[in-house]
């Protein structure tokens, strides 16, 4: 392999060293090297800014600069050049004081020999190409290749300081992905690493060039906004993030859904700092998850507050299940022709010994976020499970009892084992447990899911998809799912009597499950003016407050056994 030649810019004001030094060069190699010399700073300086050197021998004392003011401002023209700086016998701890300037080396005159100064030369930029690789893995993260959280200090700070002077406002968006952490457990580093790159390049195609996106660890990222206008423009580029974020990741075989939860802070109003505006976007970005996820929210002081209530919340939580604070209530569903309890929903309840019952809308969010929706959803199954069994056990009639499952469950490899394991030591019958799953949970990877649901549904159990009409459902993934029951979720049962719009939705999934042969269940009925409406429309079934508000598994045993009051289903 041909050798590639160097180019080397000598600066040397001594007429008589650069003559030695060109010969030198041409003695040892004179193919290896193509030299120029100029005499001073000044020529050095317009001659690197054209560029073509790949190192340059400075002399530290030249006729317009000396000293370490040589080596700075070499460093300045050509920053990416390595450098070489060459001194008097006396003049070594200047020498020396130019390398912690930034100088690769130093050389003596007059003790440089002809194989010396070719094999010097090569040794430094060696040594400065692997500082400059060094610098960037420090500065970079190794799996999307983005800025890392030094970079994002450095960049915020610089970005304060400009926006001060010219009086205009920066951002700080920080954006934590949604159910990644799941993703990751269930498919497997490899596959979650590649997720990351994805997400990294959507992000970098959504922001300005002048922008900076950068990953702070795990599922998180954090995207500068160097200048803005207005505080509003934060948030059409949060937008975009998410909107970026909303088509499918095909990752392999693996098709995958993903979104985001954004938080943003604004200089000056929410922190003068770097620190305090990264810090202010992420307490913002928790805000957003607990209102429903892929949203994002500005930062405001009572956000602090509320940061410091879900800590205690959660530090609570997670001594909830040890001291054994849960516990289930129970909600029927029944035949709206009927009026016959055709099957009953296990709700979690937290009985917090300060608080109260605390509701789960307040609760779950944070289970799913710090993982403790693990242990808390097998015992949300066992005990369901075990409750099932003690009512037929006590001569009630046998119906199916659903159990709502996270995506972390339904994700987890050891999910179906769980449920067969915890089948056979509650003694319940697999046609008895219905298993609920929403749409995001069903949407996310649909081999997978259809994978899984195949297993479940071959062991007898019921499987029905919760919510349904509030995510992105297609009508030949719900053909593949061997789903058995569509729950129409409440938002949308609320509007049928008022909102023509609500009333076209719930007609067309009412129809869509009969096409596909599955019971529809309307959620949350809470007056008969509803009953009636979907009556009308051939729902089967429904749930909700019009029949019977959750209850202890005491109270709905009763009810179980005296039915549904007569009044209300006729």
């Amino acid at each position: 392999m041909k050798e590639k030649v160097l180019r080397v810019l000598l600066v040397e004001d001594n007429a008589g060293d650069a003559r030695l030094l060109r010969e030198m060069f041409r003695k040892e190699n004179p193919n290896s090297f193509e030299m120029t010399h100029v005499s001073n700073m000044r020529d050095a300086v317009i001659h690197l800014a054209k560029g073509g050197v790949d190192i340059v021998l400075l002399d530290l004392g030249l006729p317009d600069t000396y000293g370490l003011e040589s080596v700075q401002q070499a460093h300045a023209a050509a920053p990416g050049i390595p450098l070489i700086v060459l001194t008097g016998l006396d003049d070594e701890v200047l020498a020396a004081e130019a390398m912690k300037a930034g100088a690769q080396d130093y050389l003596i005159k007059g003790q440089v020999e002809n194989r010396a100064l070719p094999r010097a030369l090569r040794h430094a930029i060696d040594r400065h190409r692997i500082q400059i690789e060094t610098v960037y893995l420090a500065q970079h993260d190794a799996v999307t290749n983005l800025p890392n959280r030094l970079v994002l200090k450095d960049r915020v700070s610089q970005a304060i300081s400009l926006a001060r002077r010219r009086k205009t406002a920066t951002a700080v968006v920080f954006l934590d992905l949604d159910r990644f952490k799941y993703i990751n457990d269930s498919l497997g580093h490899a596959i979650g690493d590649r997720l990351l790159q994805s997400v990294a390049l959507r992000l970098v195609g959504s922001v300005r060039d002048s922008d900076t996106v950068t990953r702070q660890g795990g599922d998180e990222f954090v995207i500068l906004l160097s200048e803005i206008a207005h505080s509003q423009d934060a948030a059409k580029s949060a937008k975009r993030i998410l909107h970026s974020l909303t088509a499918p990741h095909l990752i392999g075989a693996h098709e995958l859904h993903i979104d985001g939860s954004i938080g943003i802070s604004v200089y000056p109003m929410d922190g003068e700092d770097a620190e305090t505006l990264i810090k202010n976007a992420d307490t913002a970005m928790y805000h957003a998850k607990e209102n429903g996820r892929n949203n994002f929210q500005y930062f405001t002081a009572e956000m602090n507050v509320k940061v410091v209530a879900r800590q205690s919340l959660e530090a609570s939580l997670r001594r909830a299940l040890e001291r054994e604070e849960f516990l289930l209530h129970y909600q029927p569903k029944v035949n709206l022709n009927t009026g016959e309890i055709t099957s009953v929903e296990a709700l979690i309840r937290w009985q917090h010994p300060d608080r109260g019952l605390v509701s789960p809308a307040e609760f779950v969010p944070i289970a799913e976020d710090s993982g403790l929706i693990l242990p808390i959803g097998r015992w949300v199954l066992r005990e369901a499970c075990r409750q099932a069994r003690a009512w037929q056990d006590a001569g009630l009639p046998p119906i199916p009892t659903a159990v709502n499952v996270s995506y972390a469950e339904f994700r987890k490899p050891s999910f179906v084992e769980g449920v067969q394991t915890t089948l056979k030591e509650t003694g319940l019958e697999a046609r008895y447990l219905e298993l609920e799953l929403t749409e995001g949970v069903l949407m996310d990877d649909a081999k997978f899911t259809a994978s899984v649901l195949q297993e479940l549904k071959g062991m007898g159990i019921r499987l029905a998809a919760d919510d349904f009409g509030t995510g992105y459902s297609s009508l030949s993934y719900l053909r593949e799912f061997p789903i058995d029951i569509l729950k129409i979720d409440r938002s949308f049962i609320n509007q049928i009597t008022a909102d023509c719009d609500g009333s076209t939705i719930v007609d067309a999934i009412i129809s869509m499950g009969k096409s596909l042969k599955h019971v529809v269940v309307a959620e949350g009925i809470e007056t008969q003016e509803q009953r009636a409406y979907l009556q009308a429309h051939h729902c089967q079934e429904g749930q909700g407050y019009l029949f019977s508000r959750p209850l202890p598994a005491a109270q709905f045993a009763v009810l179980l056994q005296t039915g549904i009051t007569e009044a209300l289903v006729h």
